[in-house]
């Protein structure tokens, strides 16, 4: 670990008394659409945050301004210590190393073994490794979502589950500060989607990681979150842990739980 640290010098270590993310007065527009408005969001170290809101509501846009995918039209997004925002391409994908996303369709390169495809990133980013090093981080990665015996398959050989994990155990393999994952049990059988929202749990757990979860799955929502934030119109409408919304009498609030 120390030696893959030292090929990334232009990180900042947070301790647990920093955020991992802070968002000021994000605004982000496609042409005369609005999507978020004046939003303000944090993510502390160590912490599981779940952000639920109807489609269109600007969950997606928001985790993509964090890891650069989006330009917003204006505010701050700090991230690991960086302004996101004034990073050029070069700082930008230094940060993406340390943030792990995971995509809503898996990512998954076709033509790439499962070992092919979990090996991408070490080989992409700033990291001296051997073969023998690469080979152990890929061993471990998928003994960690119990797909070992899948080293070799191709992805249109698995089911969506067992994708799912897959991209999971890419995405994990550098060892991220912050996960970010874009609905992550959609298209899963209820089992499945029970599985993988355990699975990220107790990954999360493992690893260390910050995450930022978007979903419109309650459970995986319940199983995941530390906290709940709930966004309407482009804006952090309110927050609070899973049973703390729950009981809430606002209507705004108590249609995501009937």
């Amino acid at each position: 670990m120390q030696a893959e640290q030292e090929t990334i010098p232009f990180i900042q270590r947070v301790t647990a008394q920093q955020p991992v993310i802070s968002i000021h007065h994000l605004y982000k527009s496609f042409g005369t659409n609005a999507v978020l408005i004046d939003l303000n969001f944090l993510l502390n170290k160590g912490e599981n945050v779940a952000v639920l809101g109807k489609s269109g509501s600007g969950k997606s846009v928001m985790i993509k301004c964090i890891i650069g995918l989006l330009r917003p039209d204006s505010g701050e997004i700090n991230v690991l210590g960086k302004e996101v925002t004034t990073l050029n391409q070069e700082e930008l994908d230094r940060i993406r190393v340390r943030v792990g996303f995971l995509f809503q369709s898996n990512a998954l390169y076709d033509s790439m073994t499962v070992r092919e495809n979990l090996e991408f990133p070490l080989r992409r980013h700033w990291i001296q490794i051997t073969p023998a090093e690469s080979n152990e981080k890929v061993m471990d990665a998928l003994t960690n979502v119990g797909l070992a015996h899948t080293v070799d398959m191709m992805p249109a050989e698995l089911s969506g589950g067992m994708r799912k994990r897959i991209a999971l155990a890419r995405t994990l393999i550098l060892n991220p500060d912050i996960m970010l994952y874009d609905e992550p049990t959609t298209g899963l059988d209820p089992i499945t989607g029970r599985e993988i929202s355990q699975l990220m749990a107790e990954l999360g757990e493992k690893y260390n990681t910050s995450s930022v979860i978007i979903s419109h799955d309650m459970n995986c929502i319940r199983t995941t979150a530390d906290r709940v934030v709930m966004l309407i119109d482009g804006r952090c409408y309110t927050e609070g842990k899973y049973e703390e919304l729950k009981k809430s009498n606002d209507p705004n609030v108590k249609q995501f739980f009937e």
